[in-house]
């Protein structure tokens, strides 16, 4: 019997389902040429992706683009698998929206004020799982 591939790519479903039980997640974002990259935790809310930011340099360069990738990876001794979000994320404006996202109880790791809730909405998601073992042999010397 084959060993299932090392490498097997997750549909839409699996991929949410991954999202939902993670906390931690790294948000990329794009100024020009500049990439940046932050380590957010995060929920799930529906479809979307909320996570809670102080005034910096996070908020403001998605005010300039909001175009933005999210990814979520988690592994074990035996299997991996990473997450990738394409989309566009928001500040929280009106009252209800921040009224609704407080419900959510997303509450900073680090004991920071974070007033501003963003909201990344998936324009695309995509993803793989891992089998972890041993690389097989490189150079294809086979025994006699």
């Amino acid at each position: 019997m084959d060993a299932p591939h090392p490498v097997m790519t997750l549909d839409e479903a699996e991929c949410r389902e991954l999202l939902a039980q993670e906390e931690l997640g790294r948000l990329v974002t794009r100024v020009g040429d500049v990439l940046d990259i932050f380590p957010v935790n995060y929920v799930v809310d529906g479809g979307d992706i909320l996570f809670r930011t102080a005034e910096g340099s996070k908020l403001f360069e998605l005010t300039v683009n909001d175009a933005v990738l999210f990814e979520v990876d988690q592994h074990t001794d035996t299997d991996a698998w990473s997450v990738v979000v394409r989309g566009h994320a928001h500040r929280l404006d009106t009252s209800a929206e921040v009224a609704a996202a407080d419900e959510l109880k997303l509450t900073p790791w680090i004991p920071t004020l974070k007033y501003n809730y963003v909201r990344i909405t998936p324009t695309s998601i995509s993803g793989r799982a891992f089998r972890r073992g041993s690389e097989p042999d490189r150079y294809g010397v086979l025994a006699y």
